[in-house]
């Protein structure tokens, strides 16, 4: 898997709105209603996470979830992340 350059991340990240570079990895914080709504959010994701073999970093805070996304392999950011944003971002 080939890291995607900082253009190619820019133009990625420019479809994702929320979603943001923080290094080699980009992140998301979603916010919901409460923290039962939460742990489904972190559920769905769980599921295509698995789907895909690519998971994500996830931190719930009572009624917000964080989520990070890099690959490990790469040593960075690769189309793989992207595809995992857009596919959670389809389960809200």
């Amino acid at each position: 898997m080939t890291k995607l350059s900082d253009t190619d991340l820019d133009t990625g990240l420019g479809r994702l709105p929320g979603w943001s570079r923080e290094g080699d990895t980009i992140a998301r914080t979603y916010e919901h209603a409460d923290f039962r709504v939460a742990l489904a959010f972190v559920r769905y994701v769980g599921e295509i996470a698995e789907a895909m073999g690519h998971h994500p970093d996830i931190d719930v805070r009572y009624n917000r979830v964080r989520l990070a996304v890099t690959t490990h392999d790469a040593g960075g950011l690769t189309d793989k992340d992207l595809e995992l944003a857009r596919r959670i971002d389809g389960v809200r």
